[in-house]
C-alpha cells in the first residue's frame, strides 16, 4: 500500500478516535454513577435515537466486511447471510422486543429470574451471556486484524496483533469510563457513517454498470470462475449432504440467534418505555433492512470488479473484499480518488469495529457484575460497587477477546459471528421463550435449557472442522473432528428447548402461579415495569 494510502487511513483513523474519545469524555462527565446509568444510559434515548443505534450496533464487522467478501467468493451461497441476517428482525420485533423491555431492567437474566430462583438462574444465564459476547467479539476482532493489515501495509502477524491489541484497549476505555451512553452515541455516529458509505459505493457500483443489474451479475459470474454456477445454490453449500445440513443449521442459527444476543437485547432497556422499544426495533429494521439491500451489490460489485482471485491473494477468507472494491472504484491503486475512497472506507470499517466491540463488552461486563458476581454476593450490594465490578469486567473480557482474536485471525469474520449467534440461539432464546410464554416453567428447566444448549453447541464447536482435522482449522495440524457440521445449530438448539422441557417435567418444584401471572401482565402492559 502506497504511502498516501496510510497516510490519509491514520488521519482518517485518528480523527474518528479523536471523536469517540471526546464523546466518552463527555458521558463520564454527565454520569451519575448509577447502575441505571451505566447500563441503560438513564433510559433517556428517544426511539429513533436508539433505533440507529440499535442498527450500529448489529452492522458489525460481519455485515461489512464478512458477509460482502463471502458473496464476492461464493455468489448465490453467500446470500444466506443477509437474508438469514434481515429475517431474524422480525422474530426480534414481534417474540422479543416489547416483553423483554417490560420485564427485565439490564440483562437476559432479569427477564428469567423475574419468576424463578434468582441465584442459580443468574449464574447460568450470565456464563452464557458472557460466552456469547466473548465469542462475538473474536469475529470484530480478527475484521480489525484484516482491514488494518491492509489499509496500513503491516501485513505481518506482529501488525495484526499489535491492531487487535488497540481495538481491545479502545473498547475497553469506552466501556469503563462512558458506559451506555457513551457506546449509545458512538453506535449512532457509526451507524450513521457506515449507512452514507455503503450508500456512495453502491451508486457507484450501479453507475459503473449503467444501473443494469443483470449486466452486473452476469459479469460477477463470468470472473467467478464458476460460471451460472457462481448464481445458483450450491457452490459452498451444496457439494454434499454434509454440506446441506451445514446450511440448514447456519440458517437456523442465524434467524434465531439475534433474539438471544445479549448487545441487542441489552439495547431495549435504553429507552423509556415497550412502546418505545417496539418503535425502536421498527426504526432498526428499516435502517438494517436497507444495509443488507446495498451489501449485495457491494457483494456482487467486488466480484465483478476486483475478482474473486484478487480478494483471495489479500485475504483467503474474503474480509478485504469492500476495501478492496472502493480502491477500484475510486481509480485505481495509484490514483488520488481511489486513495481518498479506500482510506474513507476503511475508517468507516474501523469506525463499525470500534462501535460493536464497545456495545458487545458493556453488555458482558453488565452481565458479570449484575447477574454473576451479585449472585455469588448472595447479596446485590450498593449499584455504586456492582458498576465498578462491571469496569473491571470489561477489561477481564477485552484481554480474553483479544487473545481468542489472536488465534482465530485467518477465519472469515461471517462465519465466526455465526458461530455467536448459534451459541445464543442454543442457550439464551430457549430459556427466553419458557420463560415469557411457558406457564408450568420452572428453575431447573431454565438452567437445564441454557446449559443444555450453551454445553453441546460449545462441544460440537471444538469437535468441528472450524477447530481441526482441516488445512482452513484453528489447529491444522492436529485432528479431532468428530463432528461433520461445522455450524452447530441444528442439533445444539434443539437439544436447549428439549433440555429446558426435561428440566421442567422432572421437577419436583411447584410452578408459582401468582408470579407467572404478574410477569404475563407486565410483559404485556408495563405495569409495573423499571
Amino acid at each position: 500500500m502506497t504511502d498516501d494510502h496510510q497516510t490519509l487511513a491514520l488521519l482518517l483513523f485518528s480523527a474518528f478516535i479523536a471523536v469517540t474519545l471526546a464523546i466518552t469524555t463527555w458521558a463520564s462527565r454527565n454520569r451519575h454513577g448509577s447502575a441505571e446509568e451505566f447500563y441503560a444510559g438513564g433510559r433517556l434515548f428517544s426511539p429513533m435515537e436508539n433505533g440507529f443505534a440499535i442498527a450500529g450496533d448489529y452492522m458489525s464487522a460481519a455485515s461489512f466486511l464478512g458477509v460482502t467478501g463471502l458473496i464476492a467468493l461464493f455468489g448465490y451461497d453467500g446470500l444466506l447471510y443477509v437474508v438469514g441476517f434481515l429475517v431474524a428482525w422480525l422474530v426480534v420485533l414481534f417474540l422479543v422486543a416489547e416483553l423483554v423491555r417490560n420485564c427485565g431492567r439490564f440483562t437476559l437474566a432479569d427477564v428469567v429470574a423475574a419468576r424463578m430462583s434468582e441465584r442459580p438462574v443468574r449464574i447460568a444465564a450470565g456464563t452464557s451471556s458472557v460466552t456469547v459476547s466473548v465469542l462475538y467479539l473474536v469475529a470484530q476482532m480478527v475484521g480489525a486484524g484484516s482491514l488494518v493489515a491492509l489499509l496500513l501495509g503491516g501485513t505481518s502477524p506482529a501488525a495484526r496483533a499489535w491492531t487487535v491489541i488497540g481495538v481491545g484497549a479502545l473498547m475497553v476505555i469506552y466501556v469503563s469510563l462512558g458506559g451506555m451512553r457513551a457506546t449509545t452515541w458512538i453506535q449512532i455516529v457509526k451507524a450513521v457513517l457506515l449507512l452514507a458509505g455503503t450508500v456512495a459505493l453502491t451508486v457507484l457500483v450501479l453507475v459503473r454498470f449503467h444501473g443494469d443489474f443483470d449486466r452486473l451479475l452476469l459479469t460477477a459470474a463470468g470472473r467467478s470462475g464458476h460460471g451460472d454456477a457462481f448464481l445458483a445454490p450450491g457452490l459452498a453449500y451444496g457439494g454434499d449432504w454434509t454440506a446441506r445440513f451445514d446450511f440448514i443449521s447456519l440458517g437456523l442459527a442465524l434467524v434465531l440467534g439475534t433474539a438471544g444476543l445479549p448487545h441487542i437485547l441489552s439495547r431495549f432497556y435504553t429507552v423509556p418505555t415497550a412502546r418505545a422499544a417496539r418503535r425502536s426495533a421498527l426504526w432498526s429494521i428499516g435502517l438494517i433492512g436497507g444495509f443488507y439491500l446495498m451489501t449485495i451489490v457491494l457483494g456482487f460489485g467486488a466480484a465483478a470488479i476486483v475478482g474473486p482471485e484478487a480478494i483471495r491473494g489479500s485475504n483467503a477468507a474474503g474480509n478485504t473484499a469492500v476495501p478492496l472494491l472502493a480502491l477500484d472504484l475510486g481509480g485505481g491503486a495509484n490514483s488520488t480518488g481511489g486513495t481518498i475512497l479506500f482510506a474513507i472506507v476503511g475508517a468507516v470499517a474501523f469506525a463499525t469495529i470500534l462501535a460493536v466491540v464497545a456495545g458487545i463488552t458493556l453488555a458482558s461486563s453488565a452481565s458479570v457484575a449484575h447477574d454473576l458476581y451479585a449472585s455469588l454476593r448472595r447479596g446485590r450490594g450498593k449499584p455504586r460497587s456492582e458498576v465498578a465490578v462491571a469496569r473491571v469486567a470489561s477489561v477481564g473480557i477485552g484481554v480474553v477477546a483479544i487473545g481468542l482474536g489472536l488465534l482465530a485471525r485467518d477465519l472469515n469474520v461471517a462465519f465466526l459471528v455465526g458461530l455467536a449467534f448459534a451459541v445464543a440461539a442454543s442457550a439464551n432464546l430457549p430459556v427466553l421463550l419458557y420463560s415469557l410464554f411457558w406457564r408450568g416453567f420452572t428453575t431447573r428447566g431454565a438452567v437445564w435449557a441454557v446449559y443444555g444448549g450453551l454445553i453441546p453447541a460449545l462441544v460440537l464447536v471444538v469437535l468441528s472442522p472450524v477447530v481441526s482435522g482441516s488445512p482452513e482449522s484453528l489447529f491444522p495440524g492436529v485432528d479431532f473432528q468428530y463432528f461433520p457440521l461445522q455450524n452447530p445449530g441444528l442439533v445444539s438448539i434443539p437439544l436447549g428447548f428439549l433440555a429446558g422441557w426435561l428440566g421442567t417435567v422432572t421437577s419436583g418444584e411447584v410452578p408459582d402461579e401468582a408470579k407467572h401471572a404478574e410477569t404475563e401482565v407486565r410483559s404485556l402492559t408495563g405495569a409495573g415495569a423499571a
